[in-house]
């Protein structure tokens, strides 16, 4: 290999060892999920493109402002950073190893002097016997020691929680795992929608991009349900869920109540209540009409956009209903439909007639009464649909990013020596992390040791 072939491979190698690169590239997805938040992904609600201009909506467009979390350049720097963290792990782990599997037993003048706990005493009487002593010692306190015998002198070392120097890297394996985890999920997962109204059943799916997903299994929505604030704000909707397999309901997966919060999960695929909404298709309006001046009350069941032609020749037709006018007018209740009546040689008109309410329609006038009697539409219910393959490997992911948290910044590597030689002897320690607490502790030591 060539002088500057191996030059910029060093250099390669070096840029993405660098911590300056993690810096950056962490900032650099701590940006762009700031962006995913304020910016609406997946399907695009009518309300916020009013609030934006063409050319802006675009500039977004083209950079997959409303994909992003599968956007070519995020995932870029998902790839950047799992490479810099296992270049850094490459470049680093042999030496924390090293110092983990192969601890320096001998506590030679060089590691004394660069030791800041040391403590010097003498050893009387049979050395053997105290050399035993010491080792009991440091066994009860921290854990079983290691004697060596080197130039006349006996050392005795003991360690404890040698493993934590490794929290570092189980933290970069753990990233790792959830960046595969992630993938896994964008890779061979979805997040698609469907609506399915009372009483009827599906068994496809749809992306936000309106690509269709066949299911092995139908879902059919037994009942769906709604209640409102006093405000006619919708307080929680509910629907009733069964899986079908078959043509035939699943057992345990019969008649599964589904709220905010609280969805449905099926051979690794998940149902979240999303929204809700009159079906409309093939619903009848029912009223009954009659002369103000008095007479016989007339039936008319009437369809959503049918005119339907009364006998004194005006045309009645039905714009627009709801179960609960709460919603729209806080001071009514109950179902109301807006309709539109056209009278002979007359404009038309529109209002709104109130089941529970017929006062109002006293007060409209007109030629002709019209009572409200309701109708006899379904409701569909929305889902979100999503499938991840990845959840379990991100959660494991989680899980390991625990343990090696605790395990680099709640644990320490403390390390103690004890040298033995012509009647004196010196005892000395470190620890990894927090020394403040390990001088304590080294001081504790001593005085049990002055005991001895």
């Amino acid at each position: 290999m060539s002088t500057s072939k191996r030059g910029f491979v060093e250099s390669l190698w070096e840029f993405f060892c660098s911590l300056k690169l993690s810096i950056v590239l962490l900032i650099g997805l701590a940006l762009t999920s700031i962006i995913g938040t304020v910016v609406p992904q997946g399907n695009i609600p009518p309300e916020y493109l009013q609030t934006i201009s063409e050319a802006k909506f675009k500039l977004y467009q083209s950079l997959s402002f409303f994909d992003m979390y599968h956007s070519w350049w995020f995932m870029l720097l998902l790839y950047l950073l799992t490479v810099n963290l296992v270049a850094c792990s490459i470049k680093r782990l042999p030496r924390v190893w090293k110092m983990v599997s192969e601890p320096q037993l001998v506590m030679e003048d060089g590691l004394e002097k660069s030791l800041a706990n040391t403590y010097e005493f003498k050893v009387s009487g049979d050395e053997a016997a105290q050399k035993e002593k010491l080792k009991g010692f440091l066994r009860a306190e921290m854990g079983e020691p290691v004697v060596t015998e080197k130039d006349g002198a006996t050392h005795i070392f003991v360690q404890k929680n040698p493993w934590c120097r490794l929290g570092v890297y189980v933290v970069h394996l753990s990233i790792i795992v959830i960046f595969v985890g992630a993938l896994i999920g964008s890779f061979f997962g979805y997040k698609a929608f469907v609506n399915i109204v009372e009483g009827t059943s599906v068994d496809t799916v749809f992306t936000q991009k309106e690509k269709p997903i066949k299911l092995d299994f139908a879902v059919m929505c037994e009942n769906f349900s709604v209640s409102y604030y006093n405000t006619g704000a919708p307080k929680e909707f509910k629907s009733i869920l069964t899986v079908l397999e078959n043509g035939q309901p699943v057992k345990g997966y019969e008649k599964i109540p589904v709220i905010v919060n609280d969805p449905l999960t099926y051979k690794g695929i998940t149902f979240y209540q999303s929204s809700y909404g009159q079906a409309g298709e093939g619903a009848a309006y029912h009223f009954n009409l009659r002369r103000r001046g008095g007479g016989e009350a007339v039936h008319l069941d009437l369809k959503k956009g049918e005119a339907a032609t009364l006998p004194n020749g005006a045309k009645l037709e039905v714009l627009e209903s709801t179960q609960d006018v709460r919603q729209f007018m806080p001071e009514f209740s109950g179902p109301a439909a807006k309709v539109s009546l056209t009278s002979p040689g007359k404009a038309p008109e529109s209002f709104v007639v109130f089941k529970n309410h017929p006062e109002i329609e006293e007060q409209r006038g007109g030629d002709v009464f019209i009572q409200y009697l309701g109708a006899d539409e379904k409701l569909y219910t929305g889902l979100q649909v999503a499938k991840d393959p990845g959840v379990w490997v991100v959660w494991s992911g989680c899980a390991l990013m625990v343990i090696g948290i605790i395990m680099a910044f709640f644990m320490s590597h403390n390390r103690v020596w004890i040298r033995i030689s012509g009647g004196r002897a010196v005892m000395g320690g470190t620890a990894s992390k927090n020394p403040a607490a390990f001088e304590q502790k080294f001081e504790s030591l001593v005085e049990k040791l002055k005991k001895l």
